[in-house]
């Protein structure tokens, strides 16, 4: 098992080192210049002297190859480097805003667990019932609503719901607080958008349940298992839902990582200050260094929660163990 584990940590090196590639050289084939950006922007007249002050003063005078080595070296040793257009440690700006993201996206992801399995599971035990059918449909429908109005609809029905029975509309609070310091105001802000956004994925993991138990279902072993005389609700819980869950806890983890900074018009309909509303800030300013550690973080996201569905393959599966 360890062997196992060794070898999966050893492979986030290479990835790591090519998204770090791609990004860095990518983003300098866009047209524009940040220097040019900030100082007109500053309303200040722009000649090319200012332009040269600006660019030696952020380091981008330097060789490429010396401001990838820069880049790469520092986001090793967790060493970000500045904005380059507010000047403020990169470190500082994506704390805040990480955690708020990553308390959305796990409060998502355990709303989609909550909803996916047991609805997944009811769906495919009672195939063809109208349980089927209710769930089904149900699944279809957080496909086809998306997050963000299902989010409009949640404020709107907070705001009349709270008219109508207290007498005073209500809404999510604005300003956000982190869980330690007030737990009430953080999860009255945040859990509007776990639920909208949780939906929205639980019915692809309801979906995929569904699918992969009934397939389990079909497996000899599990007739075997009912020619013996088991009890149906041994058979599903100890013997089928358990390796019916590989594609389940795929489709789980890749959701989580995109959550991380792909939650752009979800954060504006909630008005959260997350990491994908600063991704946007940061391409539209042009702001190079702040936008190759966003994505280095969500890239890091991404192989860490990849790391983690191969272990959970592991234990869910011995045999890959020894793949």
């Amino acid at each position: 098992m360890w062997q196992y584990i060794l070898k999966r940590l050893f492979l986030m090196i290479p990835t790591l080192l090519g998204a770090a590639i791609l990004i860095f050289f990518l983003l300098r084939l866009i047209p524009g210049d940040v220097c040019e950006i900030k100082l007109a922007g500053a309303g200040l007249y722009v000649d090319q002297e200012q332009i040269d002050i600006c660019r030696k003063n952020l380091g981008l005078d330097q060789p490429i190859l010396v401001q990838f080595w820069d880049f790469f070296s520092g986001f090793l040793t967790f060493d970000l480097g500045t904005s380059m257009w507010t000047g403020r440690a990169i470190t500082y700006e994506l704390a805040l805003r990480f955690e708020l993201s990553l308390q959305v996206a796990i409060m998502a992801t355990l709303t989609a667990i909550l909803i996916a399995i047991p609805l997944g599971t009811i769906s495919a035990v009672r195939q063809n019932t109208w349980i089927d059918y209710f769930v089904r449909a149900f699944s279809i429908a957080g496909i086809a609503i998306p997050s963000f109005w299902l989010g409009i609809m949640i404020i709107l029905g907070l705001l009349i719901g709270t008219q109508a029975w207290f007498g005073t509309p209500w809404m999510p609070p604005i300003e956000y607080v982190p869980l330690w310091v007030d737990p009430w105001a953080n999860l009255s802000q945040l859990i509007w958008p776990a639920v909208a956004t949780g939906y929205r994925y639980s019915a692809v993991a309801t979906r995929m349940t569904r699918s992969a138990l009934l397939e389990v279902l079909r497996e000899d072993y599990i007739r075997t298992a009912r020619a013996k005389g088991l009890k149906e609700k041994l058979i599903i819980n100890r013997h089928a839902l358990k390796n019916s869950m590989l594609p389940v806890v795929t489709v789980i983890g890749i959701e989580f990582a995109f959550l991380m900074g792909g939650l752009v018009v979800t954060e504006q309909v909630f008005n959260l200050n997350g990491l994908g509303k600063l991704f946007v800030e940061s391409v539209t300013n042009q702001d190079f260094a702040l936008t190759q550690a966003l994505v280095m973080v969500v890239v890091s996201v991404f192989i860490f929660t990849n790391f983690v569905v191969d272990i959970l393959y592991a234990w869910l599966d011995p045999r890959i163990r020894y793949a």
